[in-house]
Formats: structure tokens, C-alpha cells, sequence
């Protein structure tokens, strides 16, 4: 286990605590949604992005999400398990029935994240839409993150990177993992995969407010059965699967 320095431990909280403008990327701003508000007054509503996969329409064999998660990010397409994955595709069998689904597994987002709470300097943290990132200029390396969670959706920085994304700052000795391409969502826009899924074909992947009773995401929730993996963790996780 990698020791921890508690004076280093201390000033980068209180760092990280204070650093209203402190900015991860160009455009991505560490709490820019520290009030993400939709609407004001009585009617104001926060907003809570998330994500729908339709595992009925995610064909088996097709990696366009992940192949445009790592051109997004520079990410080299991963060949060993220890290698950065910020999104993978899986196959889950009903041993009972047979029937094969193929999905993909990113960061679930979840209200109650177990990296952040475990994270001794706060590098892992939430924002108030919903989205969990990790701040690499507090991240210590001590990769307790990538223990706590459930969903084996972080990866550990081994190699120095090469070829950096201005949106997205890597960088050795750091512990990464889907953003919900927060640089595009802050924007307007859709995460790349999602796009990426939609242009293949399969619109197997929503992206949208899950607090918004008027939104595609919400409307497909309440009408349809859907799962949050390891729902007994009840970690309330903003990726939703429909069809497992």
C-alpha cells in the first residue's frame, strides 16, 4: 500500500476546497456546475445527467462506443487488463436461458459514489449534475478509488501519455475514467459515445436528464424496466440498462 503523506493530504484538500475556478481542462472547470440549475424560482429543478443502454439494440462485437471514447480522449486501445479503459464492452449470459448481452460498462455515475467516498484528498468528487470525475492535480496515485468501486471502471495511469487532449488533461501516476465527455455536456453536446453509437446504427445509448420529466432519458425510464448494476449497493447509479 502506498503511504499517504497527511501534511500533503491536508494542503490539497484545502486546496481543492477552494479552488472555485481551478480548471481540469480548457472550457472543463472543476465545480462550473457547482449550481446546476434548470429553471428558477419555484419551478427550479437540478439537473442529473445519465445514461440509458438498450442492450436489445447493442450489437455483440461492435466497439464504436469505445473506439470513439479513446479517439475523443487519446486513448490507446487497451490490450492488457491493467491497461486505461474509460469504457469497455462485456458479455453477460443467462446461464438459465442462454441468451447473450453485450454492453458497455463506463463509470456508472452514481449519487453515492463509493471512489469519492474513500478518496483521501478529495481529487475524486461529484458534481452537483450528477457527473463523478477525478481531478489530476490532486490525484495522489493511491488508487483506493479503484478499489472501492464496484463497477472496475477506473484505470491507473502506468505509462507517461503522449499525444495529449486538450480537453481531457492526462498524466502518469493518476487514476482515471469516464467523464461523460464533460468538456461536450458543458457545451450543449453529447458524449462521444453516445454520438458514436447513434452514427453506427444503433442508438443503443440516451444521454439526458434524468430529472427531467420531459427528456427522452426520463420518458424511457418510467415507461420501460430498467437496471442499475449491483443495484444492491444502492449507490443510485446514473447509467440505467434496459433489456438485461
Amino acid at each position: 500500500m502506498i503511504p499517504v503523506d497527511e501534511s500533503r493530504r491536508k494542503f490539497l484538500g484545502t486546496t481543492a476546497a477552494a479552488a472555485g475556478a481551478l480548471a481540469l481542462g480548457p472550457g472543463v472547470m472543476l465545480y462550473s456546475y457547482a449550481e446546476a440549475k434548470a429553471g428558477s424560482g419555484a419551478g427550479e429543478r437540478t439537473i442529473r445527467w445519465g445514461m440509458l443502454v438498450d442492450t436489445t439494440k447493442c450489437a455483440s462485437g461492435c466497439t464504436a462506443c469505445v473506439d470513439a471514447c479513446n479517439t475523443e480522449h487519446n486513448i490507446a486501445p487497451a490490450k492488457l487488463p491493467t491497461d486505461v479503459q474509460w469504457i469497455r464492452k462485456v458479455e453477460l449470459k443467462d446461464e438459465r436461458t442462454g441468451a447473450v448481452h453485450s454492453m458497455p460498462v463506463m463509470c456508472q455515475h452514481c449519487a453515492e459514489p463509493p471512489c469519492v467516498d474513500v478518496c483521501p484528498t478529495g481529487a475524486s468528487f461529484k458534481r452537483a449534475d450528477g457527473i463523478v470525475m477525478v481531478d489530476r492535480h490532486t490525484c495522489i496515485g493511491c488508487r483506493y478509488c479503484m478499489m472501492a468501486c464496484p463497477y472496475k471502471a477506473r484505470s491507473f495511469v502506468h505509462e507517461p501519455t503522449t499525444n495529449k487532449s486538450s480537453v481531457a488533461p492526462r498524466g502518469k501516476g493518476c487514476v482515471e475514467s469516464c467523464t461523460m465527455c464533460v468538456h461536450r455536456v458543458d457545451k450543449g453536446g453529447t458524449p462521444a459515445c453516445v454520438e458514436a453509437c447513434s452514427d453506427a446504427g444503433h442508438r443503443a445509448i440516451i444521454f439526458g436528464d434524468l430529472n427531467d420529466p420531459n427528456s427522452e432519458i426520463a420518458k424511457r425510464v418510467k415507461a420501460a424496466t430498467t437496471t442499475q448494476l449491483r443495484a444492491d449497493l444502492r449507490t443510485d447509479n446514473g447509467v440505467r440498462y434496459q433489456g438485461l
